[in-house]
């Protein structure tokens, strides 16, 4: 049985899965990271060919929401 990674990287993926999504604030506070930090994972997702899409101003503070908007398998 494989083990499940329990990886500051998979919790916010965990994270950006959710159909809420989740806002850079949320994900600093789920890792402890900074947000330059928080930002860099979601570059480094990207890179890796993940589909991060932001909405603009949907958070509860008008902040914007990540979400993952297709895995790299998916992408053509």
């Amino acid at each position: 049985m494989p083990k499940t990674k329990h990886t500051k990287t998979a919790k916010v993926q965990a994270m950006l899965r959710r159909p809420s999504g989740a806002t850079l604030e949320a994900i600093c506070k789920a890792t402890g990271w900074q947000p330059h930090s928080a930002r860099a994972v979601l570059s480094g997702l990207r890179k890796t060919g993940f589909t991060i899409e932001r909405q603009a101003g949907a958070g509860k503070d008008g902040t914007s929401v990540y979400r993952i908007a297709a895995d790299p398998e998916t992408v053509e």
